[in-house]
């Protein structure tokens, strides 16, 4: 099984990246899990542009989220909504609909964010975005706040009770995608 990660901020050392790494390190053994690093290359949506063959950062994203079972999403809050950057990529993800590479793709949204509530608004327009893309939305979630003080030296997440409910989400991705994988085999 393969869990793709994408981070909704373009920042290398942002907060939700590195809270899809600390999931990745929280997934079962005989689970891949690689980060997604190409959102920043994805052009501005354009119906014009959308034709094959796709441009090539667009492929690769429709690529990288075909060959998973299952995609994390961790998303920052900017304006008490998704960033711009990750709702584009998923505009040309969900294209065209009844065939999109997120249709019925099993799918979680965390969040981090520097501020108190943990990018609770911008997860919960993601939720809405995916459900509309066709995405199979898990039932579990985790807030960040105060991102900044949340991981130690190393990037790991300092404290164990946020690494037990991150293992709690992953884990129920997980749980959702294997029955997914069983009744395709």
């Amino acid at each position: 099984m393969k869990v793709l990660g994408i981070a909704g901020s373009l920042r290398s050392d942002s907060h939700n990246r590195k809270l899809l790494l600390a999931a990745g390190a929280l997934l079962p053994d005989d689970v891949e899990f690689e980060v997604w690093d190409g959102l920043k290359a994805v052009p501005p949506y354009d119906e014009d542009d959308d034709v094959e063959p796709a441009p090539a950062a667009v492929a690769r994203l429709r690529a990288a989220i075909a060959d998973a079972d299952a995609i994390l999403f961790a998303t920052p809050e900017y304006n008490s909504s998704i960033p711009g950057q990750l709702k584009n990529a998923l505009d040309w993800a969900s294209r065209p609909l009844a065939t999109s590479v997120l249709r019925n793709k099993p799918v979680a949204v965390v969040g981090a964010s520097a501020g108190a509530f943990g990018a609770v608004w911008a997860q919960g327009e993601l939720r809405k975005v995916l459900s509309a893309t066709g995405a199979r939305v898990v039932d579990a979630e985790l807030a960040l706040g105060h991102a900044d003080q949340r991981f130690d030296e190393r990037g790991a997440l300092a404290d164990e009770n946020l690494r037990d409910e991150l293992r709690e989400v992953v884990w129920t991705l997980v749980d959702e995608t294997v029955p997914r994988l069983a009744a395709a085999a």
